[in-house]
């Protein structure tokens, strides 16, 4: 009896054919990322604080086009800036307070929340219901909400998490902790009313403190 069997042209060529296709599955992807070149070094931040965009760059290696995207980007400078730096929208308007418009000189503040273009820098002349789109874009790091960490980033709104990362929906819980279960503070007295971090009091518009206090749980 034998104790094996040599295969046949026909099953030789099916299982040699198997492997082949096999392989180039997958070596697709890999195939893909060879068609580019390295990816370059990180850019100059567009921000010093507040929370700023820095992009990379690679370059398409083939003489048609290559799949996917040749820029990244990632956030930077995620830190506080000092109070007197001022609000970062307001700046951009404000450069254009020496350039005349329709032949006369502005006071340009800015207008925030623009549900329909967030990104694009409106600025209102003080005194005044003129409001012009001074700039198709904001600078590159700008907040698209002022209650957001969401920032502009070529013109588009970007998701951005309270982790600072790019395309992450992580938000802080309603102790101010992110990415929190809400476990490390308690409720003192009230109802609850707004996200309240454990270092921040806020107050009723005329001046009274909120019933609502939170402290954080000792260990």
């Amino acid at each position: 009896m034998e104790c094996c069997r040599r295969a046949t042209p026909g099953t030789l060529l099916l299982f040699l054919a198997f492997l082949l296709l096999s392989s180039r599955t997958a070596r697709s992807e890999e195939d893909r990322d060879g068609l580019w070149d390295a990816w370059g070094p990180w850019s100059e931040c567009s921000r010093t604080c507040g929370g700023g965009a820095s992009y990379s760059l690679r370059r398409c290696l083939s003489s048609k086009s290559c799949e996917g995207r040749n820029i990244r980007y990632r956030t930077c400078s995620n830190v506080d800036c000092p109070p007197e730096a001022g609000d970062f929208r307001a700046q951009q308007c404000s450069a254009h307070n020496d350039v005349k418009h329709h032949g006369q000189f502005y006071e340009w503040l800015p207008v925030s929340n623009d549900p329909d273009n967030p990104c694009s820098l409106k600025c209102q002349a003080k005194g005044t219901t003129l409001v012009v789109e001074l700039a198709p874009k904001v600078l590159d790091g700008t907040r698209c909400y002022t209650e957001s960490l969401d920032m502009c980033i070529s013109g588009l709104c970007q998701i951005v998490g309270c982790d600072h990362q790019l395309g992450s929906t992580v938000k802080e819980d309603n102790c101010g902790v992110c990415n929190g279960d809400g476990s490390t503070c308690r409720l003192v007295r009230g109802q609850y009313k707004s996200q309240l971090s454990a270092t921040k009091c806020k107050t009723h518009r005329d001046g009274r403190p909120l019933d609502l206090l939170t402290y954080p749980l000792l260990a």
